[in-house]
C-alpha cells in the first residue's frame, strides 16, 4: 500500500516560518544562487559548511615499509581527500602510547608514537593540509592516560606524591574487597590493586588506562596547558574522546545490585553525571574557547534534549557532538535495519538542534563494522546500498563525517583465526565465550558481524600487493582479500562507482546552501522502506528520497516532482522522464534528490518561458552527470 505524508503542508508551500531566523538574500550577484546570511539564531560558520574525513592512521597509508600506516603516508594521500571534496580531516590518536587500546592510552601528550613518525612530520602534515585549503583536527583523550604516563608513574610511587591526587585512588573495603562494585566498560572490575601503596586506582576502560581525577584543579590546569600547546601549533580543533565520563558520582558509591552480580554496569554513575558542565565550561574558556577552531565532543549518554545545552550556538560547551543512538541500532539489530526507529532517532536530533545547535553526522567510524555489511547487502546490492546510505545522512543538517574506505564501499572481513584479529576486545570476547564451551565457528560468526577490526583493515588503494597500503610483505593487520575488485584506482576510472557518486553528492551539498542551512522536515514518516525528508529555504525546497531496503518500494507524495528538478540519482540508467509525478516506485536502495526552485518557477512563468521536450531531456542528462 503506497504511503503518503502525514502533514500535507510540508509538500505544498513554503511556510514563512521555515527559515528559523536566518535571513536570505535572494540573488547573490557573483553566483546567482540563493545565499544565507548570519542572524541572531543560525550563524554561518566554516565548520558547518565542511565535509569531514576521519583517518585511522595505522591503516591509512604506510610510507616507510614497516607495515604500519604513518604520518608520511597521510601526507602522500592528502590529494585523495581533497579530490573527494572533504576539507576537514580528523586523525585518531597519534600521541606517544604503549598502544594497549590503539593509541587511546596516551603516555605523553606532546610526543608522537614512534611508528607514526616525529613532531616534525606532524608540523609538515599541518602545513600540507593548510596549503590545500583544508583543516585538521586531532583526537584529544582527557578522561584517562596510559599507566605508563609519567604523571601516573609519579602518582603511584607513593601515597604522599604531589601527583597522587591527579588520579582516583581509594582504599579497599575490609575483607580484601574492591572500593565499590563498578564494572569496567571493558569488562571485569573498574578497580586495579596497586601492591606498592596498598590502594586501588579507578579505570573505566582498560586497567592500563587509569582515569584522571578532574576534581583536582592542578591536574585540570595541566590538561588545559597541553590543549593550548597543540592549538598554538596550528591545528584547527579537536574531537574530544569519552568526554561525558570525566565527572564521577561524588563519593563513588556502590551501584544497586538486585541481581547480586560480582560487578555492576556503572554508566549511571560516571556518564554525563550532574556537575559535568562546570568542568567542561572551565575547560572551554581555558582552551579552545579562545581560538577560531572547531570542537567536537564524543558525548555518549547525552540525549537529544540535553544536547541543546552542550552545543548551544551562544554558550554551549562544544560546536557539535557525536550521538550514538542512531548507530547503536547496529548492536540491536545485527544486520536488519529498523527503518522507523532510524527515522525517529535522526529526526529527533535534527529538530532538537535546528535552531541553535549543530549535529555531527556519521554512519561509520573506527569502532563500528562496515555499513554495507551490516545495514546493507555487500553482495547483490553493494554499490546501491553504499550510495543510498551516503545520501540519507549526508544531506541532513549537520557536518557529515566520512570514515576512510566508506567512500569506496569497503566491507567487513572474515579472517579464519582469532589470532588474525589484533583488537583486544575481540580476543577477550573469544576467550570468554570459548571458556563457556561455545564452538569456535559460532564465536567467529559474531566477530565477523560486530568486530571493530572490520573497520581497521588497511585502506584499499589499488589492486597491487597489500592494496597499495604498504610495500612490506605483511601489514599490521590483514588486508581484506576483496581489495582486488574494491579499490580507489579502479573506482576513479568508473564514472558509476561509489567513489564518483560520493564526489557528486559532496559537490551537490557544497553548491547548495540549502543542504547546510535549510530546515529539515521528515516526510513519509510511517513508510517502512523510504527515508524521505525535505530541506527548505526561503526560495527552494529539496526532496531527499532514499529506499534504504533491498526491496522495491512504492510511495505517494502530495507534491508533484519532475525530472527537470532531479539533481541526483544513483541509477546507472537515466531515470525515465516525468512531470509533476506524485506516485513513485523505487528500485532496491534507489535514491533521488530533487530541488524545487520556487523563485525560478515564478520567473519562468512570468516570462512564458517553455522548454522543448528535447531540451528537458538534455537538461536531465546533464544534471544526472554533474
Amino acid at each position: 500500500m503506497p504511503d503518503v505524508t502525514e502533514n500535507p503542508i510540508i509538500d505544498e508551500s513554503i511556510p514563512k516560518s521555515t527559515t528559523n531566523g536566518y535571513e536570505t538574500k535572494l540573488e547573490n550577484p557573483s553566483t546567482g544562487t540563493s545565499s544565507f546570511y548570519s542572524s541572531e539564531k543560525l550563524r554561518r560558520q566554516w565548520w558547518k559548511e565542511s565535509i569531514a574525513y576521519q583517518i585511522y592512521p595505522r591503516s591509512f597509508q604506510d610510507s616507510n615499509g614497516d607495515g604500519i600506516g604513518d604520518i608520511g603516508g597521510i601526507i602522500q594521500r592528502l590529494d585523495h581527500i581533497k579530490d573527494l571534496g572533504a576539507d576537514l580531516i580528523w586523525i585518531c590518536p597519534i600521541y606517544k602510547s604503549p598502544n594497549d587500546d590503539n593509541g587511546y592510552d596516551i603516555s605523553d601528550y606532546t610526543q608522537i608514537m614512534d611508528v607514526f613518525g616525529t613532531m616534525e612530520d606532524v608540523d609538515r602534515l599541518i602545513k600540507c593540509v593548510h596549503e590545500r585549503k583544508m583543516r585538521i583536527i586531532l583526537d584529544l583523550v582527557m578522561n584517562h592516560t596510559s599507566d605508563e604516563h609519567p604523571w601516573f608513574v609519579e602518582s603511584r610511587s607513593s601515597r604522599t606524591n604531589p601527583k597522587r591526587d591527579w588520579y582516583i585512588w581509594r582504599d579497599g573495603k575490609s575483607g580484601g574487597l574492591r572500593p565499590n562494585n563498578w564494572e569496567s566498560i571493558f569488562n571485569g572490575s573498574a578497580w586495579e590493586y596497586d601492591k606498592e601503596t596498598d590502594q586501588y586506582y579507578l579505570h573505566l576502560f582498560s586497567r592500563k588506562m587509569p582515569d584522571l581525577n578532574w576534581e583536582c584543579k592542578e591536574l585540570r590546569e595541566e590538561l588545559y596547558n597541553v590543549t593550548c600547546w597543540w592549538l598554538d601549533r596550528g591545528i584547527d580543533g579537536f574531537r574530544i574522546d569519552a568526554v561525558s565520563h570525566i565527572k564521577k558520582k561524588p563519593g563513588l558509591p556502590d551501584l544497586p545490585n538486585p541481581k547480586h552480580l560480582e560487578f555492576v554496569s556503572s554508566f549511571d554513575y560516571h556518564m554525563n553525571v550532574e556537575g559535568i558542565e562546570e568542568h567542561l565550561r572551565e575547560f572551554k574558556s581555558g582552551t579552545y574557547g579562545k581560538y577560531d577552531v572547531v570542537s567536537v565532543g564524543e558525548a555518549n549518554g547525552v540525549g537529544a534534549d540535553q544536547a541543546v545545552d552542550w552545543v548551544d550556538e551562544n554558550n554551549g560547551l562544544f560546536n557539535m557532538i557525536f550521538q550514538f543512538e542512531g548507530t547503536n541500532l547496529w548492536e540491536k539489530t545485527l544486520g536488519a535495519l529498523d527503518v522507523l526507529a532510524l527515522k525517529r532517532i535522526m529526526t529527533r536530533w535534527e529538530k532538537a538542534l535546528e535552531k541553535n545547535g549543530w549535529n555531527a553526522l556519521f554512519i561509520e567510524n573506527h569502532d563500528k563494522p562496515r555499513i554495507v555489511s551490516t545495514w546493507g547487502d555487500d553482495k547483490e546490492y553493494w554499490r546501491e546500498c553504499a550510495t543510498a546510505f551516503a545520501t540519507f545522512y549526508m544531506l541532513m543538517m549537520g557536518t557529515p563525517f566520512i570514515y576512510q574506505g566508506q567512500e569506496i564501499g569497503m566491507t567487513n572481513v572474515r579472517f579464519p583465526s582469532i589470532s588474525d584479529y589484533p583488537d583486544v576486545a575481540a580476543k577477550n570476547f573469544y576467550n570468554l565465550e570459548l571458556a563457556k564451551g561455545i564452538d569456535h565457528n559460532e564465536i567467529m560468526q559474531i566477530i565477523y558481524i560486530t568486530g571493530r577490526d572490520n573497520a581497521r583493515t588497511p585502506m584499499q588503494w589499488d589492486d597491487s600487493l597489500n592494496a597499495g597500503f604498504t610495500t612490506a610483505q605483511q601489514s599490521w593487520i590483514g588486508v581484506n582479500p576483496n581489495y582486488v575488485r574494491i579499490n580507489v584506482a579502479q573506482q576513479e576510472k568508473d564514472e558509476h562507482s561509489i567513489l564518483n557518486f560520493y564526489k557528486r553528492l559532496i559537490r551537490l551539498r557544497k553548491e547548495n546552501d540549502l543542504f547546510t542551512y535549510g530546515t529539515y522536515d521528515l516526510i513519509l514518516s510511517s513508510h517502512q522502506q523510504i527515508y524521505g525528508y525535505t530541506r527548505t529555504s526561503d526560495t527552494k525546497r529539496a526532496y531527499v528520497l532514499t529506499n534504504v531496503t533491498d526491496r522495491i518500494a512504492q510511495f505517494t507524495l502530495f507534491q508533484g516532482l519532475s525530472s527537470t528538478q532531479l539533481v541526483l540519482s544513483n541509477l546507472i540508467d537515466s531515470v525515465p522522464e516525468h512531470k509533476d509525478e506524485k506516485s513513485f516506485k523505487f528500485h532496491p536502495y534507489e535514491i533521488r534528490v530533487y530541488i524545487i526552485d520556487y523563485k525560478k518557477k515564478e520567473h519562468h512563468h512570468h516570462h512564458h518561458h517553455h522548454r522543448s521536450a528535447h531540451d528537458k531531456k538534455k537538461l536531465t542528462t546533464m544534471v544526472l552527470q554533474i
